[in-house]
């Protein structure tokens, strides 16, 4: 049974998790430092990290955050994620987990963390109903996702790109809408801010990006107005 949940885990991607650390380390050095401190400047509490990567992520956790739990699928990816969690200034549990499956208990964590992953994720609308599953009454789902361009042009491009780049991306897709993806899921944006990641000036593909924070929709009169984005 241990082998099998195991198994039912993982998601290998061999060659783009060899690769994935020097894709990261060239978007780093163009601006991604910046966006990743922003996306998560207002975590707290307990955190899950849903599909952690390599774990680029957590040195930018402030202290309030006392708790991270950073859930990847992907073994040599993990493996990077073990690394960092040893070198991160607040406390990492780094687990085996795949985001449909989150290795969690109902209303368990304060925030949620999506971080450049719903593009790849299989089933989106389920692992965000595993984000609402696990968070508390009140926590937030924190998100940075490139997104599909508002762009006629660079909408086209993306979508003949997307032919072939999920094969050489690890599954990524370039034509997703995270934001109405989450609204679907039932949480509310509270706010957002979109903007295009350039590199030395230029788009590309998956330039056009959104950073922001949302709640599980309340019902009846706990409703409140949607906070605009910006």
């Amino acid at each position: 049974m241990a082998a099998s949940a195991t198994t039912r885990s993982e998601i290998r991607h061999p060659l783009f998790s060899r690769i994935y650390p020097k894709i990261n380390a060239f978007a780093e050095a163009h601006g991604a430092l910046e966006h990743r401190a922003e996306l998560l400047a207002r975590t707290a509490g307990r955190i899950v990290e849903i599909g952690a990567g390599s774990g680029a992520n957590f040195r930018h956790y402030p202290p309030e955050a006392d708790h991270v739990i950073a859930v990847e699928p992907e073994p040599r990816l993990r493996a990077l994620a073990h690394r960092a969690a040893a070198d991160a200034a607040v406390a990492v549990e780094v687990r085996a987990g795949r985001a449909e499956e989150l290795p969690l208990p109902d209303d368990s964590v304060d925030g949620a963390v999506v971080s450049l992953v719903l593009c790849t994720i299989a089933d989106v609308p389920r692992a965000l109903s595993e984000a609402a599953r696990v968070l508390r009454p009140g926590g937030r789902l924190f998100f940075y996702e490139h997104v599909r361009s508002t762009n006629r042009k660079l909408a086209r491009k993306q979508r003949i790109m997307n032919t072939v780049w999920p094969l050489l991306g690890g599954g990524c897709n370039l034509t997703r809408d995270a934001e109405q993806a989450i609204s679907d899921a039932g949480f509310r944006i509270e706010h957002s801010r979109n903007f295009d990641f350039l590199v030395n000036g230029r788009t590309s593909p998956s330039s056009p990006c959104v950073i922001g924070e949302a709640r599980v929709q309340p019902t009846g009169n706990d409703a409140s107005p949607v906070v605009g984005h910006t």
